[in-house]
């Protein structure tokens, strides 16, 4: 009992040691900032560049819509479905089949709205297309592939169409300026061209 006892006694004394001494001298201590994770990347440098041709070729494209100039428009969706046949998803094997199956279905609607906006006779047609095409992009394709590109913005117009349905769309710039009612509308003219706001971003770099 007296054994038992004693080695209270000294675990007590141990825990009061440190608590009041070694513990109050560590929080006078300056803090120490915190040293982020370094972001690990997942995919060659060969998909990420595929990748990054994809997100250009888009912009070209969205940037296209902000003209109102259909056949630049279709000029870059032809290269937008080439660039995203080019990205070499058989590294994504690694991933889970759900995922495999997942862009394999998604990367096919893409290609499906792009196809029919290349085909395209009416701008405002043609940028429902897109609308769909960028909703594909963001979240699912973006997510599913685990972009690492450079930092881009989610950005919506609430009257995209008919002045009130809403559309996306995807930016390297937090700078709103609006492919859906661009710069030569029929009825704003530029006037509505920064209308909208950015929802979200892909933070990746």
């Amino acid at each position: 009992m007296k054994k038992g006892l004693l080695f209270l006694l000294l675990a007590f004394i141990v825990t009061a040691i440190y608590w009041f001494g070694f513990r109050n001298n560590k929080s006078d201590a300056p803090d120490v900032p915190k040293q982020e994770a370094i972001a690990l990347q997942k995919h060659s440098d060969s998909f990420n560049l595929a990748v990054n041709h994809f997100v250009d070729a888009y912009i070209l494209m969205k940037d296209a819509f902000v003209e109102a100039n259909m056949e630049d428009a279709k000029r870059h969706a032809k290269a937008f479905v080439l660039a995203l046949d080019s990205i070499p998803m058989s590294e994504l094997s690694g991933d889970s089949a759900a995922i495999g199956n997942s862009v394999e279905l998604i990367t096919k609607d893409i290609k499906s709205n792009a196809q029919n906006l290349i085909l395209g006779t009416d701008i405002t047609q043609m940028r429902m297309n897109f609308s769909s095409i960028s909703d594909l992009i963001y979240p699912g394709f973006v997510k599913l592939i685990n972009y690492e590109g450079p930092q881009l913005y989610i950005q919506n117009c609430p009257m995209a169409f008919n002045d009130e349905v809403s559309a996306n769309w995807l930016s390297k710039e937090s700078e709103v300026v609006n492919p859906y009612l661009g710069k030569h509308h029929p009825t704003y003219k530029a006037g509505m061209l920064h209308c909208g706001s950015v929802l979200d971003s892909l933070n990746t770099q």
